[in-house]
């Protein structure tokens, strides 16, 4: 290639490598470097990456390879220790793979292997205790951080402050007036077509005012880049060796282009290379996502809108026109009117827009406003819409079968494919039926997932059922969860056996009761029939041996709960039944003497153990599995203790009356005498008010039974009017806290009897009903009066006659 095309830069037009600067995920740069290769047409290609990676090269031709997709490195001993490099369909790095592979030239990557990237992130970890985002990259390959900083540096125009690191892009636009720099870099690259003109122009010119930044800047604070480019300049002249200077083409950042043009002895280049940390990595693609390409997802790979670049790329001809025909397309189908005379205005105004602000074609900006003011109405809610779906994009990458993967990870894709349980970027929602095998096995995937810490899924609470046998989960693969997969390897090869392994360790390794039996739980969800056994074991050694009755009436719930599983998911649950059933006895012979002498925090909480227990209990004792006694029995007999105990404190004694009541265990008026007696003369203010909100406090339906039964108003309304003076201040936020959780209508109804006087009433009998504001009997000619809308609701009364017969009485009755 002697006497070939230019190489990019002055003073060097002729020889040595051809180096091509470009802004990592550009368009333009992509654009322009393919043109650029096919001028040059060179005989290696040499690629800012790790070298690690050239084995993986070939994948790229794989027809199952879809980008957005990352180099994902990992430490070999620590899998969590991780470093991504994303490539996207316009990243110019992506598209000098695809030239080389196309015109059969080797591509290789030259920058700082991964090895020393990673062992170096964790010595810096260790002597600094922060951390970056190793395989991160700026707009212009400058750093391995998100590119943000001062580009302004020192007064006097030298190096910048240790620490402070400058964006190379942003300096750029600013020095040339521009104080966005993404419609700088669009009205200079993006908006420039190849044309016929010189392919190896924007690339001098970008290389001379990158030469430009690195005299005034130094490194820019990017201390690193110094070792990175020696080991590249080494790998350069490793290349020219080989096919000759002039037959070498390096596509890499702009900002490291001044360095490996700069001319450095060999000894010098090694000696900075001399003593660097170096671990065992393993290398791989991952799929990767367009909205983790955005700067606005926390990693900063360079791009606010990846979805528009990735736009301006693939669309051949008219740019504008085709986006704006997504746009409307996309807010057709969320039913928002958007007709084509929508599209032909708003390319009219986006056309307009960039005259009046001088570009020379419309950018993001102009299109967005365009289409806020025309198919949005001046609104920015369907605005945000259009920028989260499109702007930003929801695109996730496909990675072939025949990628290097941990065994877990086949395992896991083995799994998604068989239960069509295809991973996706955007969120969504999806409704499991347990009682359909495939949803069954979907939902024991997304457990076994969760014990490994792979978080693709959240649980969520179901709509319109309250069974057990329906679950509600929120998905969105993220592409960490590819190390949380690679990290999770250690514990098995599948999902089922790794997942098995990881329980067991974590409940020998769990600090109390409450998390074992947690586990428990979540082992039965999992559907880990193997590790049930091993978790049963810590958790029968642990309650044995914990003493804490709060401990014990925190897991009592958990190991119900467990206990329904086994109805929709055909799981053995005999044996936590039995530990349940000694849990619960161990709970209501320490539950009352653990109750005496609490202060009002402990007693707070000693009363929600107490609700959790007894709603257990039920649960429980309706359970198939056989129980030594009558549980339920026996926590009566514990409420009774609680209620009757003057050491017990007001809020659990008024709750055990009131869950007494509840269950039908005693009556109104023994409720009635109970509260007599804890509002009497001698029980002081804040112990009679504590007591009247475990009654009727926590909004549990305790405001209706005060509307029911005014005996009971009434005994608090006379005991809150003779509260002295000087304490009525102390309990006044106990009671507000009461009352305030009952539903308006409520507090409503209760004022007016407060304000008539409780059993003041008109038409309110006290007698024969065991409860007051009830009658006796029925009213059977009231309800008579429905039937007939009932018929003809139901269909037996197709005609309506009936309805129509019982017409004047109906009127008579609503009258």
């Amino acid at each position: 290639m002697s006497g070939g095309p230019p190489r990019s830069g002055g003073g060097a037009a002729d020889e040595g490598p051809l180096l091509l600067g470009v802004r990592h995920h550009g368009p333009g740069s992509a654009r322009a470097m393919r043109a650029a290769l096919e001028a040059a047409r060179p005989r290696v290609v040499l690629i800012e990456g790790p070298p690690e990676a050239d084995a993986l090269v070939p994948l790229a031709a794989d027809e199952g390879m879809r980008p957005p997709v990352a180099l994902l490195a990992h430490a070999v001993d620590e899998p969590g220790r991780s470093a991504f490099w994303p490539l996207a369909e316009f990243s110019p790095e992506w598209a000098a793979i695809h030239w080389a592979l196309d015109h059969g030239v080797p591509a290789r990557f030259i920058d700082l292997p991964a090895a020393h990237t990673l062992a170096w992130e964790k010595e810096k970890e260790e002597t600094s205790g922060d951390s970056d985002d190793t395989g991160d990259s700026d707009d212009t390959g400058g750093s391995d951080g998100t590119g943000e900083g001062d580009a302004e540096g020192d007064q006097d125009g030298g190096a910048p402050h240790a620490g402070v690191r400058i964006d190379p892009l942003r300096a750029l636009a600013g020095a040339a007036g521009y104080d966005d720099p993404e419609r700088w870099w669009e009205d200079v690259v993006e908006h420039r077509g190849v044309g016929d003109g010189d392919p190896f122009a924007p690339f001098a010119a970008l290389e001379e005012a990158m030469g430009a930044l690195r005299e005034t800047y130094g490194d820019g604070g990017h201390e690193r880049d110094a070792v990175r480019e020696a080991y590249m300049r080494l790998q350069v002249r490793a290349a020219g060796r080989e096919v000759g200077d002039d037959g070498v083409a390096v596509v890499c950042g702009a900002w490291h282009v001044p360095a490996l043009r700069r001319r450095a002895s060999v000894a010098a280049d090694r000696a900075l290379l001399k003593g660097l940390p170096k671990v065992k990595a393993d290398l791989t693609w991952v799929p990767w996502t367009h909205r983790r390409l955005a700067r606005a997802s926390g990693y900063g790979a360079g791009i606010d809108s990846p979805g528009w670049y990735a736009h301006l790329f693939g669309a051949p001809d008219r740019p504008v026109e085709r986006w704006m025909t997504k746009v409307a397309g996309l807010l057709r189908e969320e039913d928002r009117l958007v007709s084509s005379a929508h599209v032909i205005e708003a390319v009219r105004l986006a056309e307009a827009l960039a005259v009046l602000r001088g570009r020379p074609l419309p950018g993001l900006g102009e299109t967005t406003d365009a289409v806020r003011a025309v198919m949005c109405d001046g609104s920015d809610v369907p605005l945000a819409l259009v920028r989260d779906r499109l702007v930003v994009g929801d695109v996730l990458g496909e990675v072939p079968a025949s990628a290097p993967a941990v065994p877990l990870q086949r395992d896991l894709d083995r799994q998604q494919r068989r239960l069509r349980f295809k991973p996706e970027a955007r969120e969504r929602e999806v409704e499991l039926d347990l009682r359909k095998e495939t949803d069954a096995e979907r939902s024991r995937l997304l457990h076994r997932l969760g014990l490994l810490g792979v978080a693709w899924g959240e649980r969520t609470v179901s709509r319109g059922s309250t069974g057990t046998f329906r679950e509600t989960w929120r998905l969105r693969w993220e592409p960490e969860l590819s190390v949380r997969v690679a990290e999770a390897g250690v514990w098995g090869t599948t999902v089922l056996a790794a997942a098995t392994a990881r329980a067991e360790a974590d409940a020998l390794a769990a600090p109390d009761l409450a998390e074992v039996t947690g586990l428990a739980e979540r082992c039965l969800l999992a559907g880990l029939s193997d590790a049930l056994p091993a978790v049963m074991r810590v958790l029968a050694d642990r309650a044995a041996l914990d003493t804490d009755v709060g401990h014990l009436a925190q897991a009592l719930p958990a190991l119900v709960r467990s206990l329904r599983y086994g109805d929709v998911r055909g799981t053995d649950t005999a044996a936590l039944a039995e530990v349940a059933a000694g849990l619960a006895e161990r709970v209501f012979v320490g539950l009352p003497p653990a109750c005496a002498g609490l202060d009002a925090d402990a007693a707070e909480e000693m009363r929600r153990h107490v609700d959790a227990v007894h709603g257990a209990v039920g649960l429980l004792d309706d359970s198939p599995a056989p129980h030594p006694t009558d549980l339920r029995g026996r926590w009566r007999g514990v409420l009774r203790v609680l209620s009757g105990r003057d050491s017990v404190p007001g809020g659990i004694r008024g709750r055990a009356v009131r869950l007494l009541l509840d269950g039908g265990d005693v009556d109104a008026g023994e409720a009635a005498r109970l509260m007599g007696l804890a509002l009497s003369v001698g029980t002081p203010p804040a112990d009679a008010a504590a007591w009247i909100e475990g009654f009727v406090g926590g909004g549990a339906g305790g405001g209706m039974l005060l509307v029911h039964d005014e005996r009971l108003l009434a005994l608090v309304d006379g005991w809150l009017t003779g509260v002295p003076v000087e304490a009525f201040t102390d309990v006044l936020p106990l009671l507000r806290r009461t009352f305030s959780a009952y539903e308006p209508g409520v507090r409503r109804t209760l004022g007016e009897l407060v304000r008539r006087g409780p059993g003041e009433r008109a038409g309110v009998t006290g007698t024969g009903a065991g409860i007051a504001g009830f009658a006796a009997e029925p009213d059977t000619a009231r309800a008579a009066a429905v039937l007939p809308v009932v018929r003809l609701l139901l269909g037996t009364d197709p005609e309506g006659k009936e309805a129509e017969r019982q017409r004047d009485g109906l009127a008579g009755v609503g009258r």
